[in-house]
C-alpha cells in the first residue's frame, strides 16, 4: 500500500478488518472508526524509549503497529504530543485520558461505585503488565544491539 493511498483512507476512517486489527494490540485501549485510544503504559514507554534514542517509527513497529493502517505519520505526531504531555505533567499527565474531561457527560470520581473502582484498577494492573513487557522487549532489543556492536 503506498504512503499516499494510506493517508487517503486515514481521511475516511478505519474499516472494520483495520479495527479488529488494532484492537488485538495490547498497547491500544480502544479504536473507533476515526481513532485509536492508545494503553498509558504504552505512551509513557514510548516516550522512555525516544528519550533513549528510538526512533518514532521503531517505537510503533516494535510496539506491533502496521504503519499502512495507522499512517506514516502517526508515530512521529504522537511521540510529539506525548512528549509534551510528558514534560508539562510527568508520568500522571500520560495516565489520564483527558479527551471530554470538560464535558458534562463524564461523571464525577466520587461518585463511581466499588465494582467501578475495582474494574479501575483492574485495568491499572492491565496496563502495568503491558508497560513491564514492552520494557523487557525494549531492554532485550538493546542488549541485542550493545552485542552486535562488540
Amino acid at each position: 500500500m503506498s504512503k499516499k493511498y494510506s493517508s487517503l483512507m486515514r481521511e475516511k476512517g478505519f474499516s472494520e478488518q483495520e479495527i479488529k486489527e488494532l484492537e488485538i494490540n495490547p498497547n491500544v485501549l480502544n479504536v473507533t472508526e476515526k481513532s485509536i485510544t492508545y494503553a498509558p503504559a504504552f505512551k509513557i514507554a514510548a516516550v522512555q524509549a525516544y528519550e533513549k534514542g528510538q526512533t518514532p517509527m521503531g517505537i510503533f513497529l516494535m510496539a506491533g503497529f502496521n504503519v499502512d493502517i495507522i499512517g506514516h505519520k502517526k508515530p512521529k505526531h504522537c511521540l510529539k504530543r506525548w512528549r509534551n504531555i510528558y514534560v508539562a505533567q510527568g508520568e500522571k499527565g500520560l495516565l489520564e485520558e483527558r479527551r471530554g474531561k470538560g464535558s458534562t457527560g463524564r461523571r464525577a470520581a466520587v461518585e463511581m461505585s466499588i465494582e467501578e473502582k475495582l474494574k479501575q484498577a483492574e485495568a491499572r494492573i492491565k496496563l502495568l503488565e503491558v508497560e513491564n513487557e514492552f520494557l523487557k522487549k525494549l531492554e532485550a532489543l538493546e542488549k541485542q544491539k550493545m552485542l552486535r556492536k562488540h
